[in-house]
């Protein structure tokens, strides 16, 4: 095994970690990057251990690294910012074993996971007690994180994220007096004679989210009504009837009268997901939204995000999703492949996709339907956004990795078929750590789905 130290206490942890496996008849090589700087009790230990310590000048990298099973980065903690310098970055470019980094991996931004330039890419992050942004936001640099409690008094998180299991748990399904009434009505409006497709894959997701109804309002309610003939159609919002809730946006267009019904609808008393076309009006009538006391979510990618506020997202993608929701005192789900979800005064929720499969055209417009009749259902919009995001995220993996066509690339009506798997999955999830908690003798490795 071959350890990178640097200088400060991750260096340290790599040093006393080494010592402990040399002791264990592990082979331990200690490489340092600043041996004037070494953890000096740490690289003691090593050393009474019987490690071999090289320093980072004496050799080429091949020479200094070996032929190692496993390497430790202990370069650079948690107070550590920016890439890898140049030295730190040769010996890690020239890692072929699997890394696991202390804490985190050097030459990513602890706070915003932000990598600008040469970084470690670790199989495996060993943090101790507690998370840090970084674990979520650049979750494909930590690969599997183990945390290790170390008793530590931890104040109230300003990142957080939402348990699979959790989420299952409180995912609306009927009751047993329950009616189609009372389990949420959600409102749609979306798609045009450009885009129908927006308002088929919209209403549809709200459809497959909740048990209750769904109300369409909007030029498309042929091609939605052949698809989800459960639907509800009416041809303006006013006569669509009683929802709890109205989604707005998904190819609605940026018209005059586009912008009129957006007025219309944030001009009632219902929460509100605003999503695509929406949030383009709303960039340029901000007033539509500011004043609200109901609940309202948008919805932005990057892109949309910029035309909102005036700027791009940067680097610090949470500092900024939070300012836009405290601005506008609404809820902001950012989409990205870890999604943030900003509410006021909350905790903002994280949701690392693991993957980018959900990256198509449409998917948005599903995304949008669950969060709205989520909504309808009386579940708050922070938790109701994130928990929609996780679905989501879930049925993108469950629909490009089906046995048919493993692991090619989807579209948005396959995410939307497998909408209900994934939330059977989430739930199920929840009813096995329910049993674990009730029979602690049953085993921990029982698996959900195969239940």
């Amino acid at each position: 095994m071959t350890l990178l130290v640097g200088s400060g206490d991750n260096g340290g942890d790599a040093l006393w970690a080494g010592a402990a496996l040399r002791r264990r008849g592990v082979a331990v090589t200690a490489v340092l990057l600043s041996p004037e700087r070494a953890h000096a009790e740490g690289l003691a230990a090593l050393r009474r251990a019987g490690g071999r310590i090289r320093e980072a000048g004496a050799g080429s990298a091949a020479e200094l690294l070996g032929a190692p099973d496993l390497v430790v980065d202990g370069i650079v903690g948690i107070s550590g910012r920016g890439a890898l310098r140049p030295r730190a970055a040769e010996l890690v470019a020239a890692v072929e074993a699997p890394i696991v980094a202390a804490d985190l991996p050097s030459g990513v931004d602890p706070n915003t996971g932000a990598v600008d330039g040469p970084a470690v890419r670790a199989a495996v992050t060993v943090t101790f007690g507690s998370y840090k942004p970084v674990h979520a936001l650049a979750a494909p640099w930590c690969g599997r994180i183990q945390l290790i409690p170390i008793g530590l008094r931890l104040p109230e998180p300003r990142l957080a994220a939402l348990e699979p299991g959790s989420i299952g748990r409180d995912w609306p399904v009927p009751g047993p007096h329950d009616d189609k009434y009372t389990q949420g009505v959600t409102g749609i409006h979306a798609g045009s004679d450009t885009y129908p497709g927006a308002a088929v894959l919209c209403t549809g997701a709200a459809v497959a989210a909740t048990s209750g109804m769904v109300r369409y309002a909007g030029t498309a309610a042929a091609q939605v009504l052949a698809q989800f003939p459960e639907v509800i159609a009416a041809d303006s919002i006013s006569g669509t009837g009683r929802v709890q809730s109205w989604v707005f946006g998904p190819g609605a267009g940026t018209d005059d009268a586009a912008r009129e019904r957006l007025a219309e609808i944030l001009a009632t008393d219902l929460p509100v997901v605003v999503d695509a076309d929406g949030l383009t009006l709303l960039a340029a009538t901000p007033e539509l939204v500011t004043g609200r006391g109901a609940p309202t979510v948008l919805t932005p990618h990057a892109g949309e995000f910029a035309r909102l506020t005036g700027r791009e997202v940067g680097a610090d993608r949470v500092a900024a999703v939070r300012e836009l929701a405290e601005k506008w005192q609404v809820t902001v789900l950012l989409k990205g492949r870890s999604t943030l979800v900003a509410t006021p005064g909350e905790p903002t929720l994280v949701n690392e996709a693991g993957g980018s499969w959900a990256a198509t055209a449409g998917a948005g417009d599903v995304l949008s339907g669950v969060i709205g009749a989520l909504l309808a259902a009386g579940r708050d919009p922070g938790w109701a956004a994130a928990a929609a995001a996780r679905v989501h995220a879930l049925a993108a993996n469950l629909a490009a990795h089906a046995k048919v066509d493993a692991g090619a690339p989807i579209s948005a009506t396959p995410l939307l078929h497998r909408l209900r798997a994934a939330v059977r999955t989430l739930r199920s999830l929840a009813e096995t750590a329910d049993v674990l908690r009730a029979d602690p003798f049953l085993p921990r490795e029982l698996d959900a789905e195969r239940r």
